[in-house]
């Protein structure tokens, strides 16, 4: 069994995802504007009722870049301590300057807050400059993982930066490829990054979290 995170919008979702088969979830809001801070309520009902499920929650007060302002700035922190109180797993947070380089005077911010929470820097890292130096700053950070597509729209169009993120990180940290990442492509992906961990919706024909999808993305004899 390869390691699944499914990305579900409600706890129905999560519960079909734990039913598939996934090890753990993200918990958001609005993937069409990719993604935002889920309601807590949703964050909570799920930690209750999907007992075999590792619970992380994506840590975003809005669409579009990543450049925040203090008060989004305080926004996220006051969801973190949220999360916190109510023993979520990870939060996944990420932050830029306009440039494109890490921000890591407020990734700081939200890690330490964060604690001891494990945490995930999510796909603003595909829209940072330099990659290469982007992932040194995330590890000095402390981040115990890092989402990418290797800054391609799908993970399987960045495989080969993906590969090169595997090798660069020697286990500092975890590489988890995410985006179009489908039964029909898993494989490869895998194959030909080294990645371990694999991040995918899982939506069935109904756009929807479905256990069938889920079972197949795990499933390594495929």
């Amino acid at each position: 069994m390869r390691f699944l995170e499914c990305c579900c919008t409600s706890f129905e979702e999560a519960a079909e995802a734990e039913k598939g088969g996934a090890q753990r979830v993200e918990l958001c809001s609005e993937l069409g504007i990719g993604g935002v801070t889920p309601p807590m309520d949703m964050v909570r009902q799920t930690i209750k009722s999907c007992r075999q499920l590792a619970v992380n929650v994506l840590i975003r007060p809005r669409g579009g870049d990543f450049v925040y302002n203090e008060d989004e700035i305080q926004q996220m922190l006051d969801s973190i301590k949220e999360c916190k109180a109510l023993g979520v797993n990870a939060v996944v947070i990420g932050a830029l300057h306009s440039d494109g380089s890490i921000d890591k005077d407020t990734a700081r911010r939200l890690i330490d807050e964060a604690r001891p929470m494990k945490i995930t820097f999510h796909r603003a890292f595909d829209e940072c400059a330099d990659p290469q130096k982007a992932l040194e700053d995330i590890i000095g950070l402390g981040c115990e993982r890092l989402l990418t597509s290797g800054h391609e729209p799908d993970a399987f169009t960045g495989r080969f930066l993906i590969a090169a993120l595997v090798k660069q990180a020697r286990g500092r940290i975890v590489i988890m490829a995410g985006g179009g990442v489908r039964p029909h492509n898993i494989a490869r992906i895998e194959a030909e990054t080294g990645a371990t961990e694999f991040h995918s919706s899982s939506h069935g024909p109904d756009g929807r979290t479905d256990r069938n999808i889920v079972k197949l993305l795990c499933d390594t004899s495929i």
